[in-house]
């Protein structure tokens, strides 16, 4: 069950001048084998310790999973309320490994509940959730490290006040929280309320947390085998513990993509062919993104350095994006993610035999086609001596979305040494969230709120 990582057409030999040659590997080894030594010397160590989330969490994982059984005989609903990682890392593994079109099932051959997340605060998305909820049979998962994320503590402030108006001191049934266990706002609200309480480790960032209580929770009460999970997160990790990046295919992914950003190939695609990985693009572009994207480096020197991750989906985006990357500038990496064995399979029914453009088709699977499709597309972008690598999964199943979660992870650390930048912060985030505090007069922030009204106004002669 393992996957497998084909770099095959990011290299010379396959894509001519715009791919990467052995000496250029050669010439970055100190590099690779510097950033492997970080990496490793540090493993667990501040904002790390997610490398040790496949082996450290025996006790929580039972505790997870006899809450989660109570959950799925109580609650009809269970409802995510987060942001970012704290949403994005939840919603893939929903995607990944339950049916479908859970929510549509009848109850009987669900066997879990609905499964809602809640990641933004448009309002009308807040009324519309509301509308389809029985509260008697819903739980709300509140998910947030500092407690003082504006738009999960928002949410929460709405649902809380829902609760108490309808089922008093009993309100706190409804809500389990998971977060620091010793600082910020939410667990002091938690004891406070008396709520169930998972706790999210001090060096866990949000896009690195999936695989503690912040996914792990939600994939429980989904029946998501998380012990699956965590032992193919923990055989992918061993193999990127292998010294010898040829062998290590997190530590040449992060080789790879590191000369291409030096190359000037900005711009990295993430394109599934599959519906169940869908979402995992998007966890994937926050991953790469907020990781990769900093304007200074561990020395100070000003840097602005990354990749800007695009999601797509094959075979969908063919007929929107693949244009754009088979003929447009040569500044991208595409990589494809493929299935060897399907869930099911469909037959293409006999038919239109006086069509012979539509009949070939007959007899055919889906499973054939679009994995025809996915061949089609590497050749095409391969011919059009545009870079792109393969991941294969045997099967989508909790082990391989488990080594597939490890190996973005480990990637992202890798490359963010080879960058000698800080891979686990976030510092380009805080102002927009400095300006909504100073904006809806948050206390402390008044300096904020000054310059946000000294700021230099628009014009309505550049308004149409």
């Amino acid at each position: 069950m393992k996957i497998r990582f084909d770099y095959n057409n990011m290299m010379k030999e396959y894509v001519g001048d715009e791919g990467i040659s052995q000496s250029d590997l050669t010439k970055i080894r100190p590099i690779i084998q510097k950033a492997y030594d970080s990496v490793q010397n540090n493993r667990g160590k501040g904002m790390t310790q997610w490398m040790d989330l496949p082996y450290s969490q025996a006790e929580v994982v039972d505790e997870i999973m006899s809450f989660a059984k109570s959950v799925r005989k109580k609650f009809d609903n269970f409802v995510v309320l987060g942001i970012g990682g704290s949403a994005l890392g939840p919603m893939a593994v929903f995607q990944a490994l339950c049916h479908l079109r859970h929510n549509e099932l009848p109850k009987s051959k669900r066997k879990a509940p609905k499964f809602y997340v809640e990641d933004n605060v448009d309002p009308e998305r807040m009324t519309a959730l509301l509308d389809v909820l029985k509260l008697e049979k819903t739980m709300f998962n509140v998910i947030t490290k500092s407690g003082s994320t504006s738009e999960t503590m928002s949410q929460y402030l709405i649902i809380m006040d829902l609760l108490k108006k309808a089922f008093g001191d009993k309100a706190k049934e409804h809500i389990v929280a998971t977060t620091s266990q010793d600082k910020g706002n939410l667990i002091k609200i938690a004891k406070q309320e008396g709520l169930k309480t998972f706790y999210i480790p001090d060096g866990v960032g949000g896009r690195f947390s999936e695989l503690c209580p912040v996914g792990l929770l939600p994939a429980a009460v989904l029946g998501i085998n998380i012990k699956e999970l965590l032992r193919g997160a923990a055989s992918m990790d061993r193999r990127c513990k292998v010294k010898n990046y040829k062998r290590n295919p997190a530590l040449m992914a992060a080789a790879l993509q590191y000369i291409c950003i030096n190359k000037g190939k900005n711009i990295s695609v993430m394109m599934p062919y599959a519906d169940s990985l869908k979402l995992m693009a998007d966890w994937y572009c926050q991953l790469w993104g907020e990781s990769l994207g900093k304007a200074v480096d561990l020395d100070g020197n000003t840097v602005y350095v990354g990749q800007t991750p695009v999601k797509a989906l094959g075979v969908t985006d063919q007929h929107s994006q693949v244009q754009l990357y088979t003929e447009g500038p040569f500044d991208k990496v595409i990589t494809l993610v493929g299935v060897e064995n399907y869930r099911s399979q469909v037959t293409i029914s006999q038919g239109c035999e006086d069509f012979p453009d539509v009949s070939f088709l007959s007899g055919h699977t889906l499973n054939e086609l679009i994995k025809a499709e996915m061949l089609a597309t590497e050749y095409a972008l391969t011919k059009n001596r545009r870079l792109n690598n393969l991941i294969m999964l045997p099967e989508v199943n909790a082990h391989t979305i488990g080594q597939l979660l490890m190996f973005f992870m480990m990637q992202t650390a890798y490359i963010g040494s080879m960058l000698n930048i800080d891979a686990f912060n976030q510092p380009g985030v805080e102002e927009g969230k400095n300006a909504t505090y100073a904006l809806l007069g948050r206390k402390g922030y008044e300096k904020k709120a000054e310059e946000l009204q000294n700021k230099k106004q628009k014009s309505d002669k550049y308004i149409i």
